[in-house]
């Protein structure tokens, strides 16, 4: 009889030990990641970036820019404006940065401007190919106008993705 019941007690703590190992979970936020001017560099394939809520104005509601790998030597960017009515002038620069690790520093690669006048949505997107090896993200400059009311501006930034030698 003392045998069943330590051979029960030991299976029940083999099981329990299973069952909480098998429950921890790692969270993306315990790992470090190294920042560059404000962006992580990461190994995911898209990232989205918003501008704060403390930069809405009398007329713009927010901006938004993202970037995703769309093949093995090519990354889609996009950006958006939207206002919080129709205006009289929106538009949305978008810049696309590569990062180079001998200055530890984001140099710009490509960038397009996109302008819209009497709506209250302008956005634009647009498949780039790029060198294999390294990390890309998008900022974007939103801006919108309305009348005699100085141009409200706000900004968004993606994380960096990369792009690796090798698929």
């Amino acid at each position: 009889m003392k045998k069943r019941i330590l051979s029960f007690l030991g299976s029940m703590a083999i099981l329990v030990s299973a069952f909480s190992t098998s429950a921890m979970n790692v969270d993306a936020s315990d790992i470090d990641l190294k920042k560059v001017d404000g962006s992580y560099l990461t190994t995911e394939d898209y990232s989205k970036g918003v501008s704060s809520d403390r930069t809405r104005g009398q007329h713009m509601m927010d901006g938004e820019c993202s970037i995703s790998k769309a093949g093995t030597k090519r990354v889609y960017c996009y950006g958006a404006t939207t206002a919080n009515h129709e205006v009289d002038y929106l538009a949305v620069i978008v810049y696309v940065d590569q990062y180079i690790e001998e200055k530890d520093a984001w140099s710009q690669v490509d960038w397009w401007m996109v302008e819209k006048e009497n709506d209250f949505f302008v956005n634009t997107g647009k498949s780039i190919t790029v060198d294999k090896g390294y990390y890309y993200r998008v900022h974007a400059d939103h801006f919108v106008r309305e009348g005699d009311d100085p141009i409200e501006e706000t900004f968004s930034f993606t994380d960096g993705i990369l792009v690796p030698k090798s698929n």
